[in-house]
């Protein structure tokens, strides 16, 4: 029988401790950000999902979601609302509520939000033990502040000129629709 995860009360939110099962609600979860790259939900507590990566993503209008980038696993995304731009393999797609985007592994993309407020993204990654990464150069990533300069497979020199704030915060009403 599996064991029920503690869900330990932190200053800013609720972390997961420990394997096991657990539910928690994404408005009690803690979150964390980069400058300027959106706000992203702590699904997984203390230690990423061995098997699967999960997020939720909140961008405000303009604000990438990261850098341009493809990787090893295969990741699915669901904006559940708001608006966004999505960049992918070097071309623009307008996405809306209740679209899906299923990138295959080494599928360049990356987000941007779009509209007149939040945007939402459910993100599922597969987490394959391989997980290699490159920033690639992309022009039109590039024209939403997504893109590298020099290409790179270290995330942080992709990410140097958007630091990680350091703590995780609470979630912040109005992040999440019905607020």
């Amino acid at each position: 029988m599996v064991p029920e995860a503690k869900l330990e009360q932190l200053p800013e939110g609720l972390g997961a401790e420990g394997a096991g099962w657990y539910v928690l609600n994404a408005r009690d979860a803690r979150w964390w950000q980069r400058e300027r790259l959106g706000r992203w939900a702590d699904l997984e507590g203390d230690g990423d999902f061995p098997q699967l990566g999960m997020r939720i993503a909140v961008l405000q209008p303009g604000e990438p979601s990261g850098m341009y980038h493809a990787e090893t696993g295969q990741e699915n995304f669901l904006v559940v609302s708001g608006e966004c731009v999505l960049v992918i393999e070097g071309e623009e797609r307008q996405l809306k509520a209740w679209d899906f985007v299923h990138c295959p592994p080494w599928t360049g993309h990356t987000f941007v939000g779009a509209g007149e407020g939040p945007c939402v993204i459910v993100t599922v990654g597969a987490r394959t033990g391989d997980d290699r990464i490159v920033y690639p150069v992309n022009e039109v990533a590039a024209r939403h502040g997504s893109s590298v300069e020099k290409e790179t497979p270290l995330p942080k020199d992709a990410y140097a000129p958007y630091p990680r704030v350091p703590a995780f915060t609470a979630y912040r009403d109005g992040d999440l629709p019905g607020d």
